[in-house]
């Protein structure tokens, strides 16, 4: 059988040949295996497309693939999902904080007939501040999002080629995968794994590039619009009847004074709560009017190990 792996690659010249490698060590141990890798190289600002071509010469196997500029992991995950062949796909960083040597243990776990399984560290290896936001939005995302339950995402994953296709249909703005993977499937499992120290720098996603990330669940689920047409409701209900309950009291008593330090917090509340109701709608608009546009979600530059023909089907499927 053959295993596609997948790596999104940014300013990694310093890893990825080892990560290669150590994929290929990793395969060379397991009978019944094949395996492909396909290395995107999302615009790096260091040598990372020439250590991928000197991976690309030393291994037939090994695809290498350049883009125009820097348009995110998803999208550099879009691009790589073009040039698979394998019946398994599998998805990983370029840091080596997700471990060759632990493959083995997903295809153990899709032999139980999964569609999609996710591994699930068991301790994150991530700096306190990356942990925390992931927490957050992991926790906003689960409550978003329509998925299995108790079924957590990572970065290392592995897919069947069906579920591949199906996401490879997507052709909105900022792309994330595994809520792709929400989408076509339920048959999920997870799986405890390791995760390793970096060996390298240090992580490339700034506080506005996980905000970008995170904002995309937008494209996926309308509930934030339901949202804020409950909040309009509760909010508009609990003025009219604050209204009625001061007009009363003023009646009652006309000597009721009407304070104004109460009233100014209660605009400012009333007008936060609109204006953050406005803001989703605009995202919403914002991307619907990207999606309109046909925003490309990635531009390929060159190609390494890849025949024409498929290189040519990449670009009509983009």
């Amino acid at each position: 059988m053959l295993v596609s792996i997948v790596v999104p690659c940014y300013n990694s010249e310093h890893t990825i040949e080892k990560l290669v490698d150590l994929c290929m060590e990793e395969f060379d141990r397991m009978e019944g295996y094949e395996c492909e890798m396909v290395l995107v190289n999302d615009y790096s600002r260091d040598h990372t497309f020439e250590a991928i071509r000197r991976a690309a010469a030393k291994y037939p196997n090994v695809i290498g693939v350049n883009l125009a500029k820097n348009f995110g992991q998803h999208a550099a995950l879009m691009a790589a999902f073009h040039y698979v062949s394998g019946e398994l796909v599998v998805g990983m960083d370029d840091d080596l904080q997700n471990h060759p040597s632990q493959i083995r243990q997903f295809l153990e776990k899709e032999k139980e007939g999964y569609d999609v399984v996710f591994g699930v560290f068991r301790q994150r290896k991530f700096s306190a501040w990356k942990n925390f936001t992931g927490a957050v939005s992991r926790f906003f995302l689960w409550h978003l999002m329509e998925r299995p339950e108790g079924i957590q995402m990572s970065s290392f994953w592995l897919a069947r080629r069906y579920v591949i296709e199906e996401v490879k249909k997507y052709k909105g703005d900022s792309p994330f995968i595994q809520l792709l993977f929400f989408r076509t499937t339920h048959n999920m499992a997870n799986i405890e794994i390791e995760h390793y120290e970096r060996e390298e720098g240090h992580s490339n996603y700034t506080f506005r590039k996980g905000l970008k990330l995170f904002l995309s669940f937008m494209n996926y689920t309308t509930l934030p619009l339901r949202l804020s047409s409950i909040f309009g409701v509760l909010f508009s209900a609990a003025g009219f009847v604050g209204g009625i309950i001061v007009l009363i009291r003023k009646l009652m008593d006309p000597a009721v004074a009407v304070g104004w330090s109460s009233l100014m917090c209660a605009m400012l509340v009333l007008f936060g709560i609109a204006f953050l109701m406005l803001g989703i709608i605009g995202e919403y608009i914002g991307r619907m009017i990207l999606s309109l546009n046909k925003s490309p979600q990635y531009v390929v530059r060159e190609t390494l190990n890849v025949q024409k023909t498929a290189e040519e089907g990449a670009e009509d499927k983009r």
